[in-house]
């Protein structure tokens, strides 16, 4: 079992820290061989693959309703940049190689980031959500998800939560990537839009899919840890289908553990 614990920085070695890394990451970019996707293309693919949504507006405690409001705005100038992408066989999906920095002359405004496992405000805040959207449909497809960053905090209790713990994949300009790559003969393509109350993400394919999915958890679980905090476990894992509904494989995806803001064994409003 994996034991976390705070860990605190200072401002200096945050600001140094996210300079070296980002450096590192254009770096990658550049030089690491790697063909990133990059073509759009206008008419959908005709099969669709994954398909979910997810609520745009969520009351959380103690956050002001209008970052989530704001969080929209952000949503749909980086949703325009990754909508309608092509991911040809061999080729990577780059989350932020897509998006690029949210500045506030692209149009970004503040948002919710989540910060050493507190709320803080900052340009371009709630993209996460996009990046969560993605990494869960992917998890339904036969693509490989070859860079993932799991939450290091968990900062907000249950709510009405319809997916495992730890099935998302968390994001910051550009270091904390979210990469895909087509290991498949298939060309895909990714859609991203927003209604008035969701945003949507869909994996369209140039051919039908051949197999299902579904995605689960085990072994979750809360510890107490030494220095006064709880710490959240468990491990992702999903069950492979063929079309007539036979079970496959029973693969490992990830496992994931995060510091808890909160008391875990307390009932918050709106559970």
């Amino acid at each position: 079992m994996v034991s976390l614990q705070p860990i605190k920085r200072s401002k200096l070695r945050i600001y140094l820290g996210k300079k070296v890394f980002r450096l590192k990451r254009y770096g990658e970019w550049w030089w690491d061989g790697k063909q990133y996707a990059m073509t759009k293309a206008e008419d959908k693919l005709p099969h669709v693959v994954k398909k979910h949504r997810t609520p745009l507006l969520r009351q959380l405690k103690d956050v002001d309703m209008q970052l989530q409001h704001n969080k929209i705005t952000n949503l749909k100038l980086a949703a325009r940049r990754v909508n309608g992408i092509i991911l040809q066989p061999g080729e990577t999906f780059s989350y932020w190689r897509l998006i690029g920095n949210t500045t506030r002359r692209k149009g970004y405004v503040d948002g919710m980031i989540l910060h050493y496992g507190k709320v803080t405000v900052g340009v371009g805040g709630g993209l996460c959500q996009l990046s969560n959207l993605i990494y869960w449909i992917t998890l339904h497809t036969p693509l490989t998800v070859t860079e993932r960053y799991r939450h290091s905090y968990d900062v907000f209790p249950d709510s009405s939560r319809s997916q495992p713990f730890g099935s998302g994949a968390t994001c910051a300009f550009n270091y904390l990537d979210l990469q895909i790559k087509n290991e498949t003969t298939t060309p895909y393509q990714l859609i991203v839009y927003l209604t008035d109350t969701h945003l949507t993400g869909e994996w369209r394919a140039a051919s039908p899919a051949t197999r299902t999915y579904k995605v689960y958890e085990k072994d979750h679980q809360f510890t107490f840890e030494s220095w006064g905090g709880y710490v959240r476990h468990n491990t992702i894992f999903r069950h492979v289908y063929d079309l007539d509904g036979n079970l496959l494989e029973d693969e490992f995806v990830t496992e994931n553990h995060a510091i808890t803001m909160y008391e875990p064994f307390l009932t918050y409003e709106g559970e």
